[in-house]
């Protein structure tokens, strides 16, 4: 333990810490702005100086180490003067028309200034100026909004080893952007989003459809229909000020028909559907012995990937759609069958925690319904903009509950929403069908948890299935080398892209840190333990759109709408 003294108290820490770990074990915030706790402490903004006596310069609070007996300042005016100065410097080469800004009234560099005081810039602008990069369906990079703060570089780099953003140039000229001055659309980019839960400004963020899905909502001709994810619940109350975790299915079906969505349906219909397809498949390549391990297919992310990084691996992805995309194909054929309505009228509309579903959406086999099947895609954060754009008081909605049929779902379903939670869905439906036999225990607590990569062996009937679960791409990267090695002998991989799975994914409100993914978490299993049913061949609603429609798992009409092939996209 080191002993220092900072703003006239002493404190102890580990040998090893920072000025700034020490400072906030007495309750002293020092502002930051470049600093990520173990993923981006480089000290580059310069906003965490505090004065060390006998130190000839200020020093950055985020890497400089404690030593016995130091002596920290960290209000005295000489350190006032300069974070100010170095605020100001980041806000002079800054589009500050905040107003319109995405992050407005969310933005770190908004709080940082309202917090050292700036009332005037004194510099003017004068760093060259690069374009805004909209290339891909998904997000949108505006460096003029950037202050090379590094936080996406260490993102993409640390947890997603993807090395689509990078810095490039040098001095003023100096530039984030995708290696070789590329648009993201050209470059290694996976779409994941995880890039702008760390950005601390907008000069990342979603690629917004709010315009067109309130022209839908607008337009008498059209039939509106929407899908919710499984982590929406869990995290849509944070952007109204409620704690993460919070359970607020029924306010958010209430706020989605005030909206005017003519039907509110759940994603969670088709994750159970999800299983039926991919459990089935599972079983059908485990007796053949092909293709194995089998790995799952719901995560975008993962999908961009693993085409672009391990495209030789693509035979052993199960060939079912995510469950956003079923839940299109069938909405504009078996829905729009049921309800009589012309599948050229259906605006279909899905609400998602991950920016990389916009991607997918827009994928070109994305039509087997004879039409797109999934229009538009709006983020957990997108939503919120529309409530409060329609004056709704998220608070004060009553309880209410999804449309039949695609609304009936089950626990199974609502754990797809965090890391693990597929793994956990299926073996509760592949036990029971494969040994005609109840389980004991249908909590699989050995692949739940935050853990990078976890592993598990089930005994169905006479088999010891050997299972792994990962989320963040690093944690994926490490599994396909196995793969590819020979090392790994698992028989099913669930990959998650996000750290922590959809409740950490790029869509989510921000901030979304590792304690905040841990509540949400907890929210998703409190909600599944609540529900009547758990298992998703339970599910009476998926039994019954087998009699009436799909006949059986893996059949002809399965196959043409709840399954799809792969690409690869690695261009080198």
């Amino acid at each position: 333990m080191v002993t220092l003294t900072i703003d006239n108290q002493q404190v102890q820490v580990e040998e090893g810490k920072t000025i700034l770990d020490a400072a906030k074990k007495l309750g002293i915030n020092i502002p930051t702005l470049c600093y990520l706790k173990e993923i981006n402490e480089i000290g580059a903004c310069r906003v965490c100086v505090v004065e060390v006596e006998g130190a000839r310069t200020l020093s950055a609070a985020c890497v400089t180490q404690v030593s016995e007996g130091m002596v920290v300042h960290t209000n005295t005016p000489r350190v006032q003067r300069a974070r100010k100065l170095n605020v100001e410097l980041l806000l002079s080469d800054h589009n500050y028309n905040c107003p319109s800004c995405i992050r407005n009234q969310n933005c770190e560099l908004q709080e940082v200034a309202e917090r050292v005081g700036i009332r005037e810039i004194r510099f003017e602008r004068g760093k060259s100026r690069y374009s805004k990069d909209e290339s891909t369906p998904a997000l949108v990079r505006d460096p003029e909004k950037c202050i090379l703060c590094r936080r996406c570089v260490s993102v993409c780099e640390k947890i997603q080893t993807v090395h689509a953003v990078v810095p490039l140039e040098r001095g003023m000229k100096t530039v984030i952007g995708s290696p070789f001055h590329e648009t993201m659309a050209e470059s290694p980019c996976i779409q994941c989003g995880q890039c702008i839960l760390v950005c601390p400004t907008g000069a990342l963020h979603e690629k917004e459809y709010t315009d067109e899905v309130w022209a839908a909502l607008g337009d008498p001709q059209k039939h509106v229909v929407v899908q919710t994810a499984p982590a929406i619940r869990v995290a849509i109350s944070e952007e109204f000020g409620e704690e993460p975790g919070t359970i607020s299915t029924g306010k958010l079906v209430a706020a989605l028909r005030r909206l005017g969505f003519d039907k509110v349906f759940d994603t969670d219909f088709t994750a159970d559907l999800t299983i039926m397809e991919e459990g089935n498949e599972f079983l059908q390549r485990l007796q053949e012995g092909k293709n194995l391990p089998m790995m799952t297919s719901c995560s975008p992310g993962w999908i961009n990937f693993i085409e672009t990084f391990y495209p030789e691996l693509l035979p052993n992805l199960s060939t079912c759609k995510s469950p956003q995309q079923m839940f299109g194909a069938l909405t504009k054929t078996y829905y729009a069958e049921k309800a009589g309505i012309n599948p050229e009228d259906i605006v279909s509309v899905s609400i998602m925690p991950c920016v990389a579903k916009k991607f997918e959406s827009q994928r070109p086999e994305m039509n087997d319904s004879g039409y797109r099947d999934v229009d538009y895609v709006l983020t957990t954060r997108e939503l919120a903009r529309m409530i409060k754009q329609a004056g709704i008081s998220f608070d004060m909605l009553p309880e209410e509950n999804y449309d039949d049929p695609l609304g009936i779902s089950t626990g199974a379903a609502l754990l797809f929403g965090a890391t693990g939670g597929v793994m956990e869905a299926a073996l509760r439906t592949v036990y029971e069908v494969a040994t005609k036999e109840p389980l004991e225990d249908i909590n699989f607590y050995n692949v739940r948890g935050l853990d990078g990569v976890k592993e598990a062996t089930v005994q169905v009937g006479d088999i010891a299935v050997k299972v792994a679960v990962a989320s963040g791409i690093s944690n994926a990267r490490a599994l396909m080398e196995k793969v590819k090695s020979g090392e790994a002998d698992y028989h099913f991989i669930e990959i998650m892209c996000c750290p922590g799975g959809c409740i950490g994914g790029g869509g989510q409100p921000i901030p979304t840190n590792m304690e905040i993914r841990a509540k949400r978490m907890e929210g998703i299993y409190e909600g599944d333990s609540a529900m009547k049913i758990r298992k998703s061949h339970e599910n009476p609603a998926i039994q019954t759109l087998y009699k009436e429609f799909l006949e059986k798992p893996l059949g002809e009409k399965s196959h043409h709408l709840l399954h799809t092939s792969y690409t690869p996209r690695n261009k080198m």
